[in-house]
């Protein structure tokens, strides 16, 4: 592999925002250490070690699924005014290489996975499949969005698992909240796609419904999305700083929401 081409493909999949699905993660994590039952762990935190290989596993999914929706989107991504110069769509990066790269993450994510527990280990190859499958269901679902949200929805599950070894069904509830958010704003992003969605046949919410509706939408994907997180803490009694971190994330929410209208979505990228 040499440095250029390394170089090429995380920028390709915007390798540093896999920083992005780390809180979720380690949420999960130290709800984890705090909250079940596992004499292992000190002090109600997660050791070193096991923060270690969640980052490593959440990175090697991350990197498995974005550069897989970069292959398997060639297509349209060369069709697209807006992805056409992406670098596998200009031939600045060959597609043999692509795969090779998402098979190494691939095979992190299971070392991964291996080096936390048995259920992580069993568990890894559905966490591959999911992100693997995303890549498709815009071709005939307009709830891609969901799909997508549940790929990061299932970070703070699996960092539970990482910590504990086995679910508690109250991560469901984070694991609703991360899936409403991250389909929320690819809602949002959607729009700017509208068109091109049209002409190539693929599904997506705002094709659907229109702009506006998919803006409402979408307002009402992080309303529900607020109100599961209280419900989060409140299942588990978590003590003020909770409840402060989910009125700043309402209050994030409500801005990056005023920054766009069906009428102008100049602000996309700063939503």
């Amino acid at each position: 592999m040499s440095a250029n081409r390394i170089r090429t493909i995380l920028e390709m999949i915007k390798f540093e925002h896999s920083v992005f699905a780390l809180p979720f993660a380690l949420t999960g994590a130290m709800l984890a250490a705090r909250y079940a039952v596992i004499p292992a762990t000190a002090a109600g935190l997660p050791s070193w070690r096991q923060i270690l290989w969640i980052v490593v596993a959440m990175v090697g999914a991350r990197s498995w699924a974005m550069t897989l929706n970069r292959i398997i989107d060639l297509r349209y991504d060369r069709e697209n005014p807006r992805t056409r110069m992406r670098a596998l769509a200009t031939g600045a990066l060959s597609v043999g290489y692509a795969w090779f790269f998402a098979a190494a993450a691939g095979v992190v994510l299971v070392i991964a996975a291996w080096q936390l527990n048995p259920l992580a280990f069993k568990l890894s190859p559905v966490a591959l499949a999911v992100l693997f499958l995303y890549s498709y269901t815009k071709r005939f679902t307009s709830w891609s969005h969901l799909v997508l949200g549940l790929c990061l929805g299932m970070s703070p599950a699996a960092a539970w698992i990482a910590v504990a070894g086995s679910l508690d069904w109250r991560m469901l509830i984070l694991c609703g909240a991360v899936t409403l958010w991250v389909g929320g704003f690819d809602v949002l992003y959607a729009c700017q796609d509208i068109e091109f969605d049209k002409s190539a046949g693929l599904f997506s919410v705002p094709k659907r419904f229109g702009v506006a509706r998919a803006l409402a939408i979408a307002r009402s994907m992080h309303v529900v999305m607020i109100a599961l997180l209280a419900w989060l803490a409140w299942s588990f009694h978590l003590p003020w700083p909770a409840w402060a971190g989910i009125a700043v994330v309402g209050a994030l929410l409500a801005y990056e929401h005023s920054l766009v209208s069906p009428n102008d979505l100049s602000r996309m990228n700063a939503a």
